[in-house]
């Protein structure tokens, strides 16, 4: 099955064990943070790390997974290496993990408030 062709997955399906894998590669602040930084553009790490309140040294360890996990890439530019997300989803599922806990602290949350607010015009 797969998920792109409008098929509905199940609890069988052969691709649960992965996604498994990368919500525990989501599960941990930083990566969160690196991959909004990211969203919307390539950094390289010191940018990176300052956007995100870390060392370079930790920044770039934390991207060393996202890489393996295939969820950043790569592009050498000199000496500069900058980093920019693989794909839309690890930002779509960042920002329905944020989403969701903006239900946690509201019962209008602000994603909803936006959609509300185009919806009335």
């Amino acid at each position: 099955m797969n998920a792109d062709s409008g098929e509905a997955l199940g609890p069988d399906d052969t691709y649960v064990e992965l996604a498994v894998e990368v919500f525990a590669m989501l599960a941990d602040a930083t990566r969160v943070r690196i991959i909004l930084a990211l969203r919307d553009t390539e950094l390289p790490v010191n940018t990176l790390a300052e956007v995100v309140g870390k060392s370079p040294a930790a920044v770039s360890q934390h991207l060393a997974k996202l890489r393996l996990a295939r969820i950043v890439l790569t592009r050498h530019e000199g000496t500069k290496v900058f980093y920019r997300l693989a794909d839309e989803h690890a930002r779509q599922l960042v920002a329905d993990a944020i989403h969701q806990a903006e239900h946690a602290l509201s019962e209008a949350p602000a994603h909803h408030r936006v959609t509300y607010a185009r919806e009335a015009r």
